[in-house]
């Protein structure tokens, strides 16, 4: 039997998983880093932390699977895409890295479109410029913090990063520079001149050598081998843009199907032979399908919310469930079924950590009242967090010719059959879910499978490895009753579109940035 090792870097969990040459999932291992915030808006992380995180999982993955690192045939990464991690000229992180939730360079992409940049930009990127992206954060830094960028050797995506400490060798993954605004999606290379119209051509030359998703990008060295259990000399493929490799672990391989991830952001995705260069989608990207695009529509408006959540809400109940070893999630679920789909509950707007409708709109309950209970703010959230997904699937679908046959999902709602009915009731199509509980690594261990040559191309290694094991079809009656929901959902977006702007005034003032 033949072993493949997925790490899926996320923006506060660190995960491993080994997978068969069937898809398998033989074993997993994970565990959470902490999220810095050292200012409202701002979103880091260590990268040493990150890195000896990813060390701990390796080892305790193949300690579960009964594994050593001689029968692991590669290792693959993938991560969240935007964000920005800088490898020193010093050998070592010439800052805390940064997440992909981050929203300090807020007012970059404002100034780009007001002056015609993004215009510009558009032409040879087809994506519109984000905040959380690395030209946005590059720029901040170039005015903020110049001294990082006269230190910075190279800069890196999140999983690009990670790779680099498992190899010693600096590449750049076209799935995630693609994503990024740092590369002319036409020529599928880095361009000068979308450098020099975000003021950054002094980056040029810190910019890794590009790489596709299946080429060997170095191999396991002897110091990370003593760190993770993995041998020496073992190949570590490209990897993938985390929403590249979650659609690959569900068996995304054709245009017919879109998919969804639920988990800090809210993807909403699918793939084309061709990029939407109407400006009428948010994002456009390389694939990791040769001669495919993935057109996506995306803010970190999902599952994110729910683990706040429970958090701030619910920490008694998550003490309760490991004390006496009930699931804090099926607990939950249940509270969620417990309140019936037309009784009214607070509209909640997910918008803890960014917004696909203002650049400063908060999270939010709206319509509280004295009956409402935990119960009933937890639905809330499973709803907004819905409903946010479809605002970006109505988006999409004005692109297609065609309808989707389903919905492929993935992230924290896919574990969830209750959170999986409500959205094929709220998209109103069938939404299917795969037997891997990890399917970013499960993507991950496609490539590193089709890249040792274990099999001739990744189509084939994601139809021998992915395997659909649930179906949700939308529920006519529910439909009716959400799409009610949905349209308060949009008003209420509506209503407060006013009150962002000031609100971010005042947080201004108190924190002395305005």
């Amino acid at each position: 039997m033949k072993y493949y090792l997925g790490l899926d870097n996320g923006g506060t969990s660190t995960k491993a998983a080994i997978f068969d040459e069937n898809g398998l999932e033989i074993a997993s291992a994970g565990m959470d880093t902490a999220m810095l915030i050292p200012r409202p808006g701002f979103t880091e992380r260590d990268m040493d932390e990150m890195w000896e995180a990813n060390c701990r999982v390796i080892r305790e993955a193949l300690e579960k699977a009964g594994l050593s690192g001689t029968d692991i045939r590669c290792a693959s990464v993938c991560g969240h895409g935007k964000g920005l991690y800088l490898w020193g000229t010093d050998g070592r992180p010439a800052r805390n890295g940064i997440i992909s939730t981050d929203n300090r360079a807020w007012r970059y992409p404002l100034e780009w479109e007001r002056d015609g940049t993004a215009q510009s930009v558009f032409q040879r990127s087809c994506q519109h410029i984000l905040s959380s992206q690395p030209v946005s954060l590059l720029a901040w830094l170039r005015e903020h913090e110049p001294e990082v960028l006269e230190n910075t050797r190279w800069i890196f995506a999140c999983k690009d990063y990670v790779r680099f400490r498992l190899t010693g060798e600096a590449f750049a993954e076209r799935t995630d520079y693609s994503g990024c605004n740092l590369m002319n999606l036409h020529t599928g290379e880095y361009d000068g001149e979308l450098l020099a119209l975000f003021g950054l051509s002094q980056c040029a030359d810190k910019l890794p050598p590009l790489r596709n998703s299946t080429d060997i990008c170095g191999y396991i060295t002897k110091e990370a081998a003593e760190k993770t259990g993995l041998s020496e000399g073992t190949p570590v493929a490209g990897g993938a843009f985390d929403i590249d490799a979650c659609a690959l672990g569900v068996g995304l391989t054709d245009p017919g199907r879109l998919c969804m991830i639920a988990g800090t952001w809210s993807i909403n995705e699918y793939i084309g032979t061709a990029p939407i260069t109407d400006g009428s989608v948010l994002m456009n990207s390389l694939f990791c399908l040769p001669g495919y695009y993935l057109v996506e529509e995306c803010s970190p408006t999902s599952a994110g919310n729910n683990e706040w959540f429970i958090k701030n809400l619910l920490p008694e109940l998550r003490q309760a469930c490991a004390k006496t070893g009930l699931s804090l999630y099926e607990t939950m679920n249940r509270w969620v079924e417990e309140i019936p789909v037309h009784e009214f509950c607070p509209v909640y707007l997910p918008f803890l950590m960014g917004s696909n409708v203002h650049p400063n709109a908060c999270g939010s309950f709206v319509g509280i009242n004295h009956s409402h209970t935990r119960n009933h703010l937890l639905r809330s959230v499973y709803e907004g967090v819905a409903f946010s997904h479809r605002w970006h699937l109505e988006k999409l679908l004005k692109t297609r010719q065609e309808p989707p046959v389903s919905i492929r999902l993935a992230g924290g709602a896919a574990r969830s059959p209750v959170w999986t009915q409500m959205f094929a009731d709220v998209m109103k199509l069938p939404v299917e879910s795969v037997a891997a509980e990890e399917t970013g690594a499960l993507g991950c261990a496609v490539l590193g499978a089709a890249a040792c040559g274990d099999y001739p191309d990744v189509k084939s290694a994601a139809r021998a490895m992915c395997h659909i094991s649930r179906t949700a079809m939308p529920d006519k009656a529910r439909s009716v009753v959400y799409d009610r929901k949905y349209e308060l959902y949009c008003k209420t977006i509506a209503a407060l579109d006013g009150v962002w702007d000031s609100i971010q005034a005042y947080r201004d003032e108190v924190s002395g940035q305005g």
